[in-house]
Parts: C-alpha cells; sequence; structure tokens
C-alpha cells in the first residue's frame, strides 16, 4: 500500500501479522531513516510489532536534504500553530491507513518522536478521538499550549524524556510540559537525562523501550 506520506517500513521478525505498531517521528531537518535507528533496536524486544518512520510531508527550510513537520522560517507562534495544524491532519491520515492496513485496534498503536516530532506526537496524540495506547517523546515541549487545553479528547500514558544540557530545546520545555499537564488532572511519567544535550541516547533508548513493553504487552 501506499501510504499518504513516505515512509520507511521495520518489519517484524517473526511471520505472524502485526500485533502492534509504533511510529516514530523524525526531528527538524531529519527524515525517516534517521530515526529508524530506535526501531531497529527496539524491534529485538518488542515481538510482532511493526515500525513506521515518515518522511515529514515538508523538505526543511534550513536542510533541504531533510524534512520538516512544520515550518519555522518565521518567528510568529500564530503562524507556527497554523502549520502544526495541517501536518496534525496528515499523521492521523496517516495514522488510519496503518490502522485499516494492518486491522489494528487504537489500544495497539503507539507513537514517538524526537524534537519537533515529538511536538506533532503530542498534539495528535491528545486530539484524537480514539485513544492510542502510548506516547514516548524525546526532547520536545508542546507548540500552543492554549490550543492544546481546548482539544485533549484523548488520555494516552506518556513519557517525556530530555537532556539536562539541552540548548535546542531548553529542559524547561519538559517542566513546562509537566506543569500542562498537572493543571489538566493527567499524570505523566518524565525524566531529565544529565549530561545529555539534544539527542537519544542509549539510557534514553533504554528507558523508552521499557515504557512500551510494558504498556503494549500487558
Amino acid at each position: 500500500m501506499k501510504f499518504c506520506l513516505e515512509t520507511k517500513i521495520v518489519e517484524t521478525d517473526s511471520r505472524n501479522k502485526p500485533k502492534n505498531a509504533i511510529i516514530l517521528l523524525h526531528g527538524y531537518g531529519g527524515d525517516g531513516n534517521d530515526i529508524s535507528i530506535l526501531a531497529n533496536y527496539w524491534k529485538r524486544f518488542l515481538p510482532d510489532t511493526i515500525f513506521f518512520c515518515p518522511n515529514a510531508p515538508e523538505k526543511c527550510f534550513v536542510n533541504p536534504s531533510g524534512y520538516q513537520w512544520f515550518d519555522l522560517s518565521k518567528d510568529d507562534n500564530d503562524y507556527i500553530t497554523k502549520e502544526s495544524l495541517k501536518t496534525e491532519n496528515k499523521v492521523n491520515e496517516f495514522l488510519d491507513e496503518i490502522k485499516n492496513e494492518y486491522s489494528l485496534d487504537s489500544k495497539n498503536i503507539s507513537l514517538s518522536g524526537f524534537s519537533q516530532g515529538c511536538m506533532i506526537s503530542l498534539n495528535v496524540a491528545l486530539k484524537r478521538e480514539e485513544e492510542i495506547n502510548c506516547l514516548v517523546g524525546f526532547s520536545g515541549r508542546i507548540i500552543d499550549k492554549s490550543d492544546l487545553i481546548k482539544k485533549i479528547k484523548s488520555r494516552p500514558k506518556i513519557f517525556l524524556l530530555h537532556g539536562d544540557k539541552d540548548v535546542v530545546v531548553p529542559t524547561t520545555n519538559l517542566l513546562e510540559s509537566k506543569e500542562f499537564f498537572l493543571k489538566v488532572n493527567y499524570k505523566i511519567k518524565t525524566k531529565i537525562l544529565k549530561n545529555c544535550e539534544h539527542f537519544i541516547p542509549a539510557e534514553a533508548s533504554s528507558l523508552a523501550l521499557e515504557f512500551l513493553k510494558k504498556n503494549l504487552y500487558q
């Protein structure tokens, strides 16, 4: 099947029909191949789980060899929110295609994202009518709190991880996200990684894997 987003698929090691799907969204200027490194590691511990690592729908403004989930060329919060909403619709369409193609329930689908991919993942997961299983976000933030708080329809289990030395998306964004969720009576799991800049270290990958395994295979 041709999906609405160009995607790298990491198949299960078994010949069984996939029981779960994990969608991984790359960061700003990256692509599906970048984040598929996680999928290739995780799949050894998540049997019968298929992974989708799509490219964002737009070429990156500052790195034409990569992609962006939304444009950052304007320092305008309203513009960024508007652009991100367009991408949310595309990611939702992509999730529905996966559900239908593989006959999966929402409870068998998880989202994960890094940086800008984490930002989109948060919006998509919380606004979907049908609640997905869980979400793991690395080094991201909530794009527009005032928009999101009005549109929360689902409350999947969430784990946010962030490096304490991140200067691209500062760690304060994790603390602000945690505060936001507390205000709406939504308990999430968080982890600040010591001596970590803007990337996904082995510790974060392992903690995320443990979280996914616990929730997808309970």
